[in-house]
Parts: C-alpha cells; sequence; structure tokens
C-alpha cells in the first residue's frame, strides 16, 4: 500500500526558468488528500534571492490542517471529511465540537462526557463578571467580547504549559463553554438587563438562548424549532478553513501567545464587515431597500456594475456555486418565520428579494445565489437579536473552530513562528536631516483649526 510521502515523492517538480540569467529551479509538489496540489515555496529564497507576491494570500497555503475542506467551484464544505450538511441535518453543535476536536464524531459515552466537560465550564470568575462595569453601556457587544475574552488570559496563565495535552485541552474547553456565557452577558449588558447565569442540565444552544432572553421575574421556555435553528447556525459556522480571522489565530499563537489572546484576536479580526459583519450587511440592506414596491429597481441598481448598491448575502467570494451552508440554513429560515409568525416588513422583503433573485437571468448566469449570511441575517433577527450581536453570535459558532485550529498548529512539530515577507515600496536610503533644515509640513493643519 502507498502512503502519503510515497505519493508526494512520485510527483513531477515544477520548474522555474529565469529568462534573464539563464537558471533553473527545480520546485517539489505536495499533494493533500483532496484539492489542488501546492508548490514547496519554502525553499526558493534561498535557492532564488527572490520572495514570491501573493496580497492577501489567494494563492498561498500558510499551512497543512486536516481540519475542514473547501472546494468554492463544486459548493463543497466538509468537517474532518463530513459533509456540513449531513452534520447539520443529522447532528448537533456539541457533537460537531467534539468532531472538530478531536477528529472523529463521538459515540454516546463520549458524547455525554464531552457535554459534560462543557457545562462544567460554563461559569465566569466574579472579577470577570465585574469587568463589565468598566465598558459603557452603549459599547458595542463585539468591543466587549474582545476585552472580555482577552482579559480570560489573566485568569488562566498560572503555570500554564500548553506543550502539556492535557492543559491545551482544559484551554479548548473553557472558551469553547464561556464563550456562550461572555456572548449572552455581553447583551444583557448592553440593554441594561441584570446578567442570568448558566443552568447546566440545559443543552449549549438551548443555555445560551436562557441566559439571553430569560429574565429573573418570570421564567423563559425555550421554542425547541429557535433551538434547532440557531444551533444549525452555530454548526455552519464552526469553522471555514484558513479565513481572515482563523488566519489571526494561526499566526497569534504561533508565537507562543496565550490561547485567550489569540482568541481575542481572531474575534477582534471577525468584527470586520468584510468577514463577520456580513449577516448585519444584509439587514441594512434590507432597510435601504425600505419597502416591497422597490425591490425590483434595487436589483436593477444591483445588476448596474457603475452604481454603488450591491446585493448584501448574494454570492461568496470562496463559492462559485451554491453555498452548501445557505440549502441549510435557507430551511431553518422559513421554519422560525413560520413558527414565530412574525409580521415583519424587513422579512418580507427579504423573502420577496429571495423569490426574485432565485428566478431572474443575470443572477442565475452570475451564480449570485443567497448565501449563508443572507438567510443567518434573516433567522437572527426573527428571533430578537439585534444587529449589533449577529457577529457575537458567529463569533460563538466559531470559537471552536478557532481552537482546534490553534490546538492543531501546536502540535504541529514543523510550526514556525508566523513571518511573511513584503515587496518594499518606501524610500530608498537617506541621509539624515537636522531639525532646522526639515521643511515644514500641512498634514496636522487640520487638527490645529479643530
Amino acid at each position: 500500500m502507498t502512503d502519503d510521502n510515497d505519493k508526494k515523492d512520485q510527483l513531477k517538480p515544477f520548474t522555474l526558468f529565469n529568462n534573464e540569467t539563464g537558471q533553473s529551479f527545480e520546485v517539489p509538489v505536495i499533494s493533500g488528500n483532496d484539492g489542488p496540489n501546492v508548490l514547496d515555496i519554502r525553499s526558493i529564497y534561498k535557492d532564488t534571492g527572490m520572495f514570491t507576491y501573493d496580497p492577501g494570500f489567494t494563492s498561498t497555503a500558510s499551512c497543512d490542517s486536516g481540519i475542514t475542506f473547501i472546494d468554492g467551484h463544486k459548493g463543497i464544505l466538509r468537517y474532518r471529511g463530513y459533509s456540513v450538511k449531513d452534520l447539520a441535518t443529522n447532528s448537533n453543535f456539541m457533537e460537531v465540537c467534539y468532531l472538530l476536536l478531536h477528529g472523529d464524531l463521538p459515540s454516546p459515552t463520549d458524547r455525554k462526557r464531552f457535554e459534560n466537560v462543557i457545562s462544567n465550564h460554563t461559569m465566569l470568575h466574579q472579577q470577570i463578571v465585574n469587568l463589565y462595569r468598566g465598558f459603557r453601556r452603549d459599547a458595542h457587544p463585539m468591543a466587549i467580547m474582545v476585552g472580555v475574552v482577552g482579559a480570560l488570559s489573566a485568569f488562566y496563565h498560572n503555570n500554564a504549559d500548553y506543550s502539556d495535552p492535557n492543559q491545551r485541552m482544559i484551554a479548548c474547553h473553557r472558551l469553547v463553554s464561556k464563550i456562550a456565557t461572555i456572548g449572552s452577558m455581553a447583551y444583557k449588558y448592553s440593554i441594561g438587563q441584570p446578567f442570568v447565569f448558566p443552568k447546566n442540565d440545559l443543552p449549549y444552544t438551548e443555555n445560551f438562548l436562557h441566559m439571553t432572553f430569560s429574565v429573573p421575574t418570570e421564567e423563559y421556555i425555550v421554542n425547541p424549532i429557535v433551538a434547532r435553528a440557531l444551533d444549525r447556525f452555530f454548526i455552519l459556522h464552526a469553522d471555514h478553513e484558513q479565513n481572515a480571522s482563523t488566519s489571526t489565530v494561526r499566526l497569534a499563537g504561533s508565537s507562543g501567545a496565550n490561547p485567550f489572546a489569540c482568541i481575542a484576536a481572531g474575534i477582534a479580526s471577525l468584527w470586520g464587515p468584510a468577514h463577520g459583519g456580513a449577516n448585519e450587511a444584509v439587514i441594512h440592506m434590507l432597510e435601504e431597500i425600505g419597502e416591497m414596491k422597490n425591490i425590483p429597481s434595487y436589483i436593477e441598481k444591483a445588476k448596474d456594475k457603475d452604481d454603488p448598491f450591491r446585493l448584501m448575502g448574494f454570492g461568496h467570494r470562496v463559492y462559485k456555486s451554491y453555498d452548501p451552508r445557505a440549502e441549510v440554513i435557507k430551511e431553518s429560515a422559513h421554519e422560525v418565520l413560520s413558527e414565530l409568525n412574525i409580521s415583519d416588513p424587513l422579512l418580507d422583503i427579504a423573502l420577496e428579494l429571495e423569490k426574485i433573485a432565485l428566478k431572474d437571468k443575470y443572477f442565475i448566469e452570475k451564480q449570485l445565489y443567497p448565501n449563508v449570511d443572507f438567510y443567518s441575517g434573516i433567522i437572527l433577527k426573527a428571533i430578537g437579536f439585534p444587529t449589533s450581536m449577529f457577529t457575537v453570535l458567529f463569533s460563538i459558532g466559531r470559537t471552536i473552530g478557532w481552537v482546534s485550529q490553534w490546538k492543531e498548529m501546536i502540535e504541529d512539530p514543523t510550526n514556525k513562528i508566523g513571518r511573511p515577507r513584503q515587496l518594499y515600496t518606501g524610500s530608498k536610503k537617506r541621509e539624515y536631516q537636522i531639525m532646522e533644515t526639515r521643511e515644514k509640513k500641512s498634514i496636522f493643519d487640520w487638527l490645529w483649526r479643530k
């Protein structure tokens, strides 16, 4: 039987040819278990004296990973080899967390033990709870998430040795467990309600809904359809290969930084509107459209390449066919709207927009299908989350992916500190000028006038 190393040896290398000098250089080719092969350019600087140039890392594999596989042209997303559709249909979020961390789906006994471990870490240290009072009441919940998750590193650092597998796993458990408590408290703080502490007899997603929406004055009953929809949301957002926030976590972790600080860095990256804020942008778009009668004109605006308006939640940078996550969450969106029987003009606009776009020849030809952000924004708004909480919910689901990627990186014996190169475009060497000979600049004039 041929092992992976034998397969790698059988691949013919690429040859780079320098037209100026006539030199040629062989570049090894490495194959993965799926997807495109990669050129191993680790020695290219030593061999050629040149770096490669790839802004945004659109053609660069920064690591090897066995966690998530994406084929955007075929609409494939798999966690540890399992279709995300199968997982979202047949499993729950805790099973997916176990899968991402350990590589296999749990047995009934393993699942129960894992759920108990996560439940036993839901409480926050009281000093962390007190930390919330240091934020302004109108602070964005994501700002609170960055601060509080980063602050966990001040509570779990004494004698921490993350080269120890047990300590690594405990850190992963703490983060997955506490992120839901931290997120719910960020919401409660923003609306001025008292914190609701976790109930360990509730499943993960039901517990989060309880902490978020219950109040001390009355009993809160979790709607199972709402809980299932949010659980699916967490599953579909659990990991997405080497995206901006995951790469941030890996880059921070490559220096040996505390894992809680690394996840805080990932949350900060996720906060950007080009990454985790896309479903919030969908709601803002629906608000701009305003009324059902305006939909046709906005459809035409979206087709005009000279018009700045864009249909948010349609198409995807990675997926060039239907987003596999959208197919699953679309079903949940309609289930939630039917169950809650909500009368909301924005949701009506969203459903009509979906109906028209799916039949429009332009969108079909351009493969601009509604993506996961389009449907998740509808679901979260229907459940009752303000748009400022959308990215918080994304970060709760994505934390398991971040810690799994961090753990995989730490356990890789070939791991090195991340150190990207650059194409320098600044000034060449200049002679130092003493103060009296320097020309006055006007860059601060606007400041002095204020």
